[in-house]
Order: C-alpha cells, then structure tokens, then sequence
C-alpha cells in the first residue's frame, strides 16, 4: 500500500528514478513518452537474498511524458530463485504493469488519482508435479479523498489518505490453461 501512495507523489518518484538510465522514446496510450530504467545492482539483490531465497533480477522502466514529466506508465519486474537445501528450485518471476492517470493539481502539485495495474505471477522451476503456474491480478484504482492540509506539515512531505479509497479489482487466476475464481468486486481500504 506505502508504494502505491508513494507512486503518487512526484518527489518521491523523481528520487527514485535519480540513478535511472535513459532507453529512449515510446507512445503509451497515445502519450509521446521518455524510458528511465532502473536495475537493482548485484550488492542491492544480495541484500534481499538469504540461504534459501535468491533476487536474481529485479527491473523497473517508467515512462514519462515528454509534454509534461509526469509518470504515465510503470512496469516492475523481478525473478527470484527459491532452494531449500536438497530440493530442486523454483523460480518466481512477477511481472507488473502499471497505468497512472487522473492527474489533479493539489496545492500547486499534480499528484495522480487514478489507475490501472495488472500483476503477473509465474512459478516455474523442474520440481513441481503440476507443472508452470500463472497467477494474475488486474485492479484499476482511484483516490476519492486524500487528506493534502495537515497543519505543521511541510511542503516536501506526502501523507497517505486518512479516509477510504476504493478500488474495483478483477482477479484471474490460471493454471495450465484453466482459469479460476474470475471475479470483480470493490474493496474500501482504511489507513490510518
């Protein structure tokens, strides 16, 4: 939830994006945009690796407009390599793409209240019976009400909502080729 909040603020993706790469110029959704990539570095994965868990990769482009800089599409994606000690490893590889929209100025900022993610989780690997699982989740998101006046506060901060948000999640999970628990529903989310 912390990252989907922190997506919203500009400042904090300009940070994050600091070290990025530039990739050259892609049309998303009819937007001429420019691609940052940021690779974790190999001391980076060895800090979020332990004896049975191994970050092998873990990518990020965002696509930024060219008319304004704001962030419209973000894709996410990292393998890890699973091992207990005499088994044969599983692979995870999850794959997320994000749409982000509905951009409102909010006391001078643009900040984005809305959009659309889709997740995809792949496991593979020699030692499942069942064969390669494919587990994938698509929501679309908005902000009803974000709480920007808090007294005190400076101007360089972003706190997340005190009231609900909703979003509509469609949920669809496969395996092989069969589908299950296709669903859509709404969900309030409280923050505190």
């Amino acid at each position: 939830m912390e990252k989907l909040m922190q997506g919203l603020d500009p400042m904090a993706i300009s940070a994050v994006f600091s070290p990025s790469q530039y990739m050259g110029e892609k049309c998303i959704s009819g937007t001429d945009c420019f691609v940052l990539k940021l690779s974790a570095d190999q001391a980076d994965l060895a800090d979020r690796s332990d004896s049975t868990a191994e970050m092998i990769k873990h990518v990020i482009y965002g696509y930024f407009s060219q008319r304004n800089g704001l962030l419209v599409h973000l894709e996410d994606s990292y393998l890890t390599r699973i091992q207990a000690p005499g088994t044969y490893p599983t692979y995870w590889e999850t794959t997320m793409a994000t749409k982000v929209g509905d951009y409102r100025a909010v006391e001078g900022v643009m900040i984005a209240h809305g959009g659309q993610s889709s997740v995809m989780i792949t496991r593979f690997g020699d030692n499942l019976k069942e064969g390669h699982s494919i587990t994938r989740l698509e929501e679309t998101w908005t902000i009803d009400d974000l709480a920007f006046d808090v007294p005190g506060l400076s101007m360089d901060c972003f706190i997340a909502p005190l009231k609900k948000f909703r979003r509509r999640i469609r949920r669809r999970i496969l395996i092989g080729d069969r589908h299950y628990n296709d669903r859509q529903s709404h969900i309030y989310i409280y923050t505190n």
